[in-house]
């Protein structure tokens, strides 16, 4: 379903999977990515402003929407879905379309593979924002009650194969709603909410695909493994992010309420600026006025 207006869908080999991706505008190239439990679809009011300055690429993850969603192994580390190879898939599809280095500007799950994406891959990106996330080895680390109540499904879609899917698929439609809420308890509700019905309608195409629901839980299986062990990798060898970085949250997300954003990624960015947006979980949906005010002051 096409919801990015103007913009073109295409399928893009990288070698390992196919990424699908919609593209539109002119200008320097801009990679948009987005987060669990969602799609491209979620940088729809967005992106087509973005296209007035740049070339707008906004990406399914593996695992995500229409792009490819491979299979594990039963007894695999979970690397197929680590943010490393997920982030290898985004460099790839770019330089097939002929951008090898662009801005990039990510959400959630995205911005992990962001994160991951200018640490492997520095001569990439010209510059970096990372939207309501701190780094998945920082939120492990200092897990508590308060925490782990909010991110129920970072322990409930790690646990082992098929045992989280078969539940999710059972009522997927009432999982989804709660998940998009739960993260953004005070967005509206009905076409005022952020999730309008046509969109929630294309999100539930994806979110019911069993494929689908593999994959999202071998996104956070990896996030609970192999991607720490990147991450203590990184601390180990001193590597940081070195382009200009800007780091976004909402000041009614659990982000802003239970961490210091600016704080915890200056541990990891030598170059850091950021700012508190007036919503909860889902930045671009909730306040794209504010987020495309962001980008385009940031990106230049």
């Amino acid at each position: 379903m096409a919801l990015l207006d103007g913009f073109t869908h295409h399928r893009i080999a990288t070698g390992t999977v196919d990424v699908h991706l919609a593209q539109g505008g002119e200008g320097p190239p801009l990679l948009l990515l987005h987060g669990f439990p969602e799609t491209h679809a979620m940088w729809r009011t967005v992106a087509p402003d973005l296209a007035r300055h740049y070339t707008v690429v906004a990406a399914d993850l593996r695992g995500y929407g229409d792009s490819d969603k491979p299979a594990d192994p039963a007894d695999s580390d979970h690397a197929l879905y680590s943010k490393r190879a997920m982030a290898a898939d985004m460099v790839a599809a770019m330089a097939a379309l002929g951008y090898p280095r662009f801005r990039l500007a990510a959400h959630d799950r995205g911005a992990r593979v962001a994160h991951r994406l200018a640490l492997d891959h520095p001569e990439t990106v010209e510059r970096l924002c990372l939207m309501d996330i701190v780094p998945g080895s920082v939120v492990y680390g200092t897990m508590d009650q308060r925490v782990a109540t909010a991110y129920w499904h970072w322990f409930f879609l790690i646990q082992p194969a098929p045992f989280p899917e078969r539940l999710l698929g059972l009522d997927a439609e009432f999982v989804l709603t709660s998940a998009l809420r739960g993260l953004s308890p005070h967005a509206g509700q009905g076409e005022a909410s952020p999730f309008p019905p046509a969109v929630m309608k294309e999100y539930l195409r994806c979110f019911r695909d069993p494929a689908t629901l593999h994959a999202m839980c071998e996104d956070y299986r990896a996030g609970a493994g192999i991607d720490l062990a990147h991450e203590a990798e990184d601390r180990r060898l001193g590597r940081r992010i070195h382009c200009p970085t800007l780091v976004l949250w909402g000041k009614k997300g659990l982000v802003g309420r239970a961490y210091d954003p600016l704080a915890v990624w200056g541990e990891v960015c030598r170059d850091l600026q950021g700012e508190a947006l007036d919503c909860g979980h889902f930045l671009p949906e909730e306040r794209p006025q504010d987020v495309l005010r962001a980008l385009l002051d940031f990106m230049g």
